[in-house]
């Protein structure tokens, strides 16, 4: 089950069951089952909390995936700071819509296994995403 919580922020206005069926069309792509997975939309300064508790960075991010998956079971929580979301997306000079599927899809493929530690790993994740993205049909 994809679930869609917020926590700091307004819930984001996404077609939720195209997005879920989108997610779990690509976990099945990487061979997985879908579990429960949620996802958190949050502020900056909820993100810093939790990057500052869990990882020990002083810093802001746009996603913070917790694994939780068991064998080929998709399972985790998937904390989305819409404020960096939104900053990212005025850098990049794309739709805060694209960036945030992008962060949400980032998300799902650590779950599925991604690394994105390394220039190489980085660049396998990026083109994942883009390739994810190209099957998001809204």
């Amino acid at each position: 089950m994809i679930l869609y919580n917020v926590q700091d922020v307004e819930m984001p206005v996404i077609p939720k069951k195209t997005i879920s069926n989108w997610i779990k069309q690509v976990i099945f792509k990487y061979q997985k089952r879908v579990g429960d997975v949620s996802y958190i939309f949050c502020s900056d300064k909820i993100i810093l909390e939790i990057n500052k508790q869990f990882l020990a960075h002083d810093y802001f991010t746009d996603v913070i995936t917790f694994d939780y998956s068991k064998g080929n079971k998709i399972c985790g929580d998937i904390f989305i700071s819409l404020e960096t979301v939104r900053t990212n997306a005025e850098k990049y000079k794309v739709s805060f819509e694209n960036e945030l599927f992008r962060v949400m899809i980032h998300g799902i493929l650590h779950l599925c296994g991604m690394d994105d530690k390394g220039k190489e790993a980085r660049e396998l994740m990026e083109q994942s995403e883009n390739e994810a993205l190209i099957f998001l049909k809204l």
